[in-house]
């Protein structure tokens, strides 16, 4: 990617750029590739570690200029950092379906922060044919590449028991969740693998580091 140089018409490299304030000052800039690579499903967290509305605002900011289907913005979003608030959201959420025998973080290692991805049904009466379920994947990874970027981490859940979630956030009836971004500084080592008989399953060792297999490039290009 590049930007146009105002005073001479030129283009600039960006990872130029980049590379060059790495070489001549302590000031460190990750590209976009290594955020994305850092970008993985956390599930385990600094609990004590805080992030601030401001930040989670921040985020909601980078959600309002992600992709829109025809121009919707339909989504609405709910922010809680809140350590009470918390305790009530985070029972009503499944955690690594893959993990059979792991029944989510323990206290201490658990969110410091919830993002509710919403449909607002106000401006969307059909959430499938307004395409608000590709809407809300735009969205959470443009959030979570933001976290990272930040020095947080964070996980999709779309797997939850809705009627208590929206007790305990006490949701208006227009409004439908789509997803639940779970965030934190994250307190996990997670491998990446390449993918072996098919199995594409993430699993954990005994030192509790986690690994997820992908398949790699030249599986998918075709």
């Amino acid at each position: 990617m590049a930007n146009k140089n105002k005073k001479n018409g030129n283009f600039v490299d960006i990872s130029d750029l980049t590379n060059h304030i790495r070489r001549t000052t302590n000031y460190y800039i990750m590209t976009l590739k290594e955020i994305i690579y850092k970008n993985r499903s956390y599930r385990r967290f600094y609990e004590e570690v805080d992030i601030r509305k401001e930040q989670l605002s921040n985020l909601v900011d980078l959600a309002r200029m992600s992709p829109s289907p025809k121009n919707l913005q339909a989504l609405k979003f709910k922010i809680c950092n809140d350590r009470k608030l918390n305790n009530k959201i985070f029972p009503a959420l499944a955690w690594g379906g893959y993990l059979k025998n792991w029944q989510g973080p323990e206290k201490g290692e658990r969110p410091a922060a919830y993002i509710f991805i919403l449909a607002d049904k106000k401006i969307s009466s059909d959430i499938a044919k307004d395409y608000l379920y590709t809407a809300s994947g735009y969205v959470a990874q443009s959030m979570l590449l933001g976290a990272v970027e930040m020095g947080f981490g964070g996980c999709t859940i779309a797997a939850f028991r809705r009627n208590e979630l929206n007790k305990a956030i006490n949701l208006p009836e227009h409004l439908e969740i789509m997803m639940v971004l779970a965030l934190g500084k994250p307190k996990e080592n997670i491998i990446i693998t390449e993918v072996e008989n098919q199995d594409i399953k993430y699993y954990r060792d005994e030192n509790g580091n986690h690994y997820v297999p992908k398949r790699s490039l030249n599986d998918l290009i075709v």
